[in-house]
């Protein structure tokens, strides 16, 4: 490999004829071979496809004109930007944005050479969701939604999403593709169906569980007791016969200790409003796939309720979830943290409006979607943030970052307007509304967050609890 180009050489894009300098070989595959070029001042990433594979799809130039037709769903994509094409050189290629080195594959998540945090899980699977609830509204189907195609900040949680050359329109049949081997919904396993948005979603389920879970959903003790691990077996597991391993009413697939531990182990640790998701999404998404799958604006809510419900543990700092379901039946109990199994207290928290509940970390941060329903889903900017006393460690506060003054109430009844860029002191028994006088805030006060205060965001109501 690394053959077709040399550092220096000249393509040309087709729609308008810039040159555009190769650059250093960045890898190949059956495909083609990838490589950096220099497009005027831009730095991007060019792929260059092998004759025999243009042979072998012949509709691939005019899946990718719709695709630079349609424009790039959000700037996660690494979507085409020009066909391009070389004097004297068969074929052609596209050029798309470079993916930024510190990004890192979801290969390296499944053997643990990288270890990203639950945040940074929960922001990735909502940008994984809403990236695809993106490329769907534009009647698009990616089709083969899988660990290769996915790049992950493990700090950040933020992705990037590659080989956008297999993107065809909604149940279109221009490509090849059908999917990745374990990722195909079971219609396409049994050649019922062709690729859709939906079997999209059930894809994306797979790879979902695979980041939380560390472990295939219906691979349990039925692929244990494989011996030859065949396309018969394959279709049988994935297509004809797939059961979901924790299916609470057949447990004939239950993962096998010690064999397929990661399922089990990680199962114990998150919430039951994410199991519930996956509980649907391989019980009712097979049977039904119609209408029993999750959708990516279930998927982006329970992902942003999945970073809200973070708490740290106080003898160790993992990172635990705070459940409301377990408590329900437990006493007020937490589970025991996962990582040293210590007690847990039910932590501070701020519920706003009637459904959304935040716990309130030394880390935590508000958005404009957690006040603001017509926002969904904003994470531009902060509009509140815990905060630490400057001169007493030992309290902590709430931050005024949004350009909306806030309204609380204490429990002397005093009234204190929060302007923009300053802090409120939250004491006990602080309500909303009340009709005496107005104090205002000093810059640089910290607030302390107590048990029944509550704030008014100047939109929406919210309550610290414990």
């Amino acid at each position: 490999m690394n053959n077709l180009f040399l550092p220096g050489q000249t393509v040309y894009t087709e729609s308008t004829s810039v040159p555009c300098i190769i650059g250093q070989f960045l890898g190949g595959g059956g495909q083609g071979e990838v490589y950096s070029a220099q497009l005027s001042d831009r730095t991007v990433a060019l792929k260059w496809y092998f004759p025999h594979y243009l042979e072998s799809d012949p509709f691939l130039r005019e899946r990718l004109t719709t695709a630079i037709q349609s424009g790039s769903p959000s700037d996660r994509f690494l979507f085409p930007l020009e066909l391009v094409s070389a004097p004297g050189v068969p074929g052609f290629g596209y050029i798309m944005p470079l993916r930024d080195p510190h990004y890192s594959g979801l290969i390296d998540l499944m053997k643990r050479r990288i270890e990203p945090s639950f945040r940074a899980l929960a922001t990735a699977g909502f940008e994984l969701a809403d990236s695809f609830f993106q490329l769907h509204a534009k009647g698009l189907c990616y089709r083969d939604i899988s660990f290769g195609n996915v790049f992950l900040d493990p700090e950040t949680g933020h992705i990037l999403i590659c080989d956008n050359d297999n993107v065809d329109v909604d149940r279109g049949d221009k490509s090849a593709i059908k999917g990745t081997p374990r990722f195909m919904a079971p219609e396409i396993v049994c050649d019922i169906a062709p690729p859709s948005t939906q079997t999209d979603l059930f894809s994306l389920a797979v790879l979902l569980f695979y980041m939380f879970m560390m472990h295939h959903p219906l691979e349990g003790k039925k692929e244990a007791e494989i011996r030859c691990f065949d396309l018969p077996a394959m279709t049988k597991l994935y297509g004809t016969e797939p059961v979901f391993i924790f299916d609470p009413h057949d447990t004939s697939n239950r993962p096998v200790e010690d064999y397929q531990q990661n399922a089990i182990e990680f199962w114990k640790i998150y919430p039951e409003f994410l199991k519930e998701r996956f509980t649907r999404a391989f019980t009712d998404g097979i049977h039904n796939p119609g209408s029993g799958r999750v959708q990516e604006t279930e998927w982006r809510t329970v992902m942003i309720r999945l970073r809200d419900a973070i708490i740290y543990c106080p003898h160790c700092g993992s990172e635990n979830f705070y459940d409301a379901e377990i408590m329900k039946h437990s006493g007020g109990q937490l589970k025991p943290c996962w990582n040293c199994g210590s007690h847990i207290s039910p932590p501070p928290r701020i519920r706003i409006g009637k459904s959304t509940t935040v716990m309130l970390n030394y880390d935590t941060q508000l958005f404009p979607h957690h006040i603001d329903e017509q926002r969904r889903f904003d994470f531009k900017s902060e509009i509140a943030a815990v905060t630490q006393h400057p001169s007493n460690p030992s309290l902590w506060g709430l931050k005024n970052l949004s350009t909306e003054k806030w309204v609380i109430t204490s429990a002397d009844n005093s009234v204190k307007d929060v302007e923009p860029g300053r802090s409120a002191t939250l004491a006990p028994g602080t309500k909303i509304n009340a009709d005496n006088s107005v104090k205002d805030v000093e810059p640089g006060r910290s607030a302390t967050l107590a048990p029944g205060t509550k704030i008014n965001f100047g939109k929406t109501e919210g309550e610290v609890r414990l």
